[in-house]
């Protein structure tokens, strides 16, 4: 029977070893329906659009494969996409990991959904994971986020920021996931100030337009939203947002960043103090969860939530100028008691 659970807090402040090691990875290009071969290897994650050195979501999951392999001194694979491909693609790679040994096998985005649900149906020893979708399969752990939570406080944040009373947001592609952070951060902006107009945007249709992985899309969709007098920008567009922040830090106005906590990627450092704060998901700490339940023996399936209660979403607090904005703090942390004790209900879409 699929399972359902909320998962206690793990791996807090994984996403720091994003940039400190690396891991081996490739994989062949042949096919097969066995249950995987002999060798017993460790975790392996193929990455979504953008790939590693995203500063984002992708580095979060490597971090969470970092942690496993130092941890479990095993073996890691790391693949990443190629330009323009398919779901046969994906099907392929997922595929040729579970056939070489790996396990757990975790594809990065919702991108993989498809091609999870065929493979895990060929390799049922293995345990599959999949991020920021929801697979059904005996053998298949959903790991899924309350990005709307995060995104709320971030509102929070842009409203307490905000002189011009105009702030921005920046999706990668105009898509349901995003839709969850826009809707957060839109709620949470007009709950703190309802007198803040918020200025939406959204790069592409199709994450086959680049809309995750176009630096430049993104500081261009930001130099827009400074025209108009926004002094804050959230973005939520993967590979794209480091576009965002540039253009931000460029005209010295707040960018908030999503998913790692953007103020310590090394990437990011001659921007860093323009970067507020960012919307955090725990992505490595779901990565490192799943193998880690793989390695006790017990595989984790079904839908694995991760939000406030369980630390698996949040607000960073690395940038001290956070502390001098009048009333900042104090909202962020009674938004976040209101969320978790229920009396904040935050919108999806």
């Amino acid at each position: 029977m699929r399972r359902i659970s909320k998962l206690t807090r793990v791996a807090v402040g994984v996403a720091s070893l994003a940039l400190a090691a690396t891991a081996c990875g490739g994989t062949s290009g042949d096919n097969g329906d066995s249950g995987g071969s002999k060798e017993d290897l460790g975790l392996a994650i193929a990455y979504d659009i953008g790939g590693k050195g995203d500063q984002s979501f992708n580095d979060a999951a490597f971090a969470g494969l970092t942690k496993a392999k130092d941890e479990f001194g095993y073996k890691t694979a790391d693949v990443e996409p190629t330009e323009g491909e398919t779901d046969a693609d994906k099907e392929q790679r997922l595929a040729s990991l579970a056939r070489q040994g790996y396990n757990p096998v975790i594809g990065v985005g919702f991108a993989y959904g498809p091609a999870m649900k065929a493979v895990a149906e060929k390799y049922p020893k293995t345990t599959f994971g999949i991020v920021d979708s929801v697979v059904e399969g005996d053998n298949v752990a959903s790991l899924v986020f309350a990005e709307e939570q995060a995104s709320y406080l971030a509102g929070v944040a842009a409203a307490k920021a905000t002189k011009t009373k105009i702030v921005g947001f920046v999706g990668g592609v105009d898509i349901p996931l995003i839709h969850k952070f826009q809707a957060g951060y839109e709620q949470g902006v007009k709950a703190t100030d309802p007198g803040v107009k918020v200025i939406p945007q959204y790069l592409t249709q199709t994450a086959e337009e680049g809309g995750f992985s176009s630096p430049d899309k993104g500081k261009a969709a930001a130099e827009g939203q400074i025209e108009k007098k926004a002094d804050v920008i959230y973005q939520a567009a993967g590979l794209s947002g480091q576009g965002v922040i540039e253009a931000a830090a460029k005209a010295k106005v707040w960018a908030i960043g999503v998913d790692s906590d953007q103020y310590q990627q090394e990437a990011l450092a001659a921007y860093k103090d323009y970067i507020l704060t960012s919307a955090l998901k725990d992505v490595g700490g779901a990565v490192y969860a799943l193998a880690e339940s793989v390695e006790d023996g017990k595989p984790l399936t079904g839908t694995q939530v991760f939000d406030l209660k369980v630390d698996g979403v949040g607000l960073s607090e690395s940038n001290p100028k956070m502390a001098e904005i009048p009333g900042l703090t104090d909202a962020v942390n009674k938004a976040k008691e209101g969320i978790i004790d229920g009396s904040i209900q935050v919108k999806t879409d």
